[in-house]
């Protein structure tokens, strides 16, 4: 099996998708909204918690407290595989 990359850097960039760089330089976009499902996850719906995503220690994942957060694993194989060149944030997520 191959060893999945670490996390270098996350942005959300639409409501309920973060956009993820891995230390390999793929760039990879996760819907989050079929969480939203989950109790556990309840809190992505609001925009302004959505937005405090960031990179665990070391890249194993991402999380935005706590309690709430998604493996490097999860991200890699269920991300879809964006362009690197579209890292940025879309402005909307910020207004």
């Amino acid at each position: 099996m191959n060893e999945i990359p670490k996390i270098n850097d996350v942005v959300p960039v639409r409501p309920y998708t973060i956009r993820v760089r891995f230390s390999n330089g793929i760039v990879k976009e996760y819907d989050c909204r079929h969480l939203l499902e989950r109790p556990a996850f309840g809190l992505l719906e609001n925009q302004a918690f959505f937005r405090l995503v960031h990179v665990d220690t070391g890249g194993y994942g991402v999380s935005w407290n706590s309690d709430i957060d998604l493996s490097e694993y999860e991200l890699w194989i269920n991300g879809k595989e964006v362009s690197p060149g579209c890292f940025h944030p879309d402005e909307s997520v910020h207004r």
